[in-house]
């Protein structure tokens, strides 16, 4: 039979790779990154062991805290007017050292289509049947663009404001591509990239949406 213990440790490294691939796409700087989520596992460890133990998904916890993390770091970031340094190019997205589970991958990318598909169609319903309950947006405007300023939570919010983002425009194109290493999407208007996507699951529901909309970090991602 197998060690639960073990299992949930291998998936909270798991989960530790792929938040670190996510700040350091959303931020550009290597240091932020690893900051955030060496605070993401500080504030994991400082929970009294019971409270740990009643958390049935470490990996949502983890996605949700980070999320928090970058937020805060966003918001410092627009009150400073100092921005992030620009995130390297998709040809440079690390991916999860050594891999990661093939059958995770692909649930990845099965709810990752899910997700584009009913993004595409301005499904809101079929959006927030894949939303965990508690789910949260990152977005990551740079002052440039504009982005929510407060987080937005809530499966169907969630649902609404992704569906909204990203389907209805004419012109727009949305495309399921690799992003951090798993499945993501990208939003172009006359080849330019206005929005790449990834997002963050436990077990089959997706617990985080993270939206870069900062043109300066965009620019890797324009076609011709």
């Amino acid at each position: 039979m197998p060690d639960a213990g073990a299992e949930s440790l291998a998936e909270m490294l798991d989960e530790r790779q792929h938040l670190l691939e996510i700040a350091l796409w959303m931020f550009g700087s290597a240091s932020t990154a690893d900051w955030i989520v060496q605070e993401t596992y500080r504030r994991w460890y400082t929970l009294d062991d019971d409270t740990r133990s009643a958390i049935l998904l470490p990996k949502a916890w983890l996605t949700r805290a980070a999320a928090d993390i970058s937020l805060e770091l966003l918001d410092i970031d627009r009150t400073t007017a100092s921005p992030p340094a620009p995130v390297p190019a998709p040809v440079h997205v690390p991916c999860p050292a050594g891999g990661s589970d093939p059958a995770a991958l692909a649930t990845h990318d099965h709810v990752a289509r899910r997700f584009a598909a009913a993004c595409g169609t301005g499904d809101i319903a079929g959006l927030t049947a894949i939303m965990a309950a508690d789910a949260v947006v990152v977005c990551d405007g740079g002052g440039k663009v504009r982005a929510p300023v407060r987080p937005i939570r809530g499966a169907t919010e969630v649902a609404r404001f992704v569906a909204a983002l990203l389907s209805g425009r004419a012109g727009d194109v949305l495309t399921v591509e690799p992003v951090n290493g798993r499945t993501g999407l990208a939003l172009r208007r006359a080849g330019r990239a206005v929005a790449v996507v990834s997002v963050s699951l436990a077990d089959t529901e997706v617990t985080a949406v993270w939206i870069v909309l900062n043109p300066d970090k965009l620019h890797g991602w324009h076609r011709p």
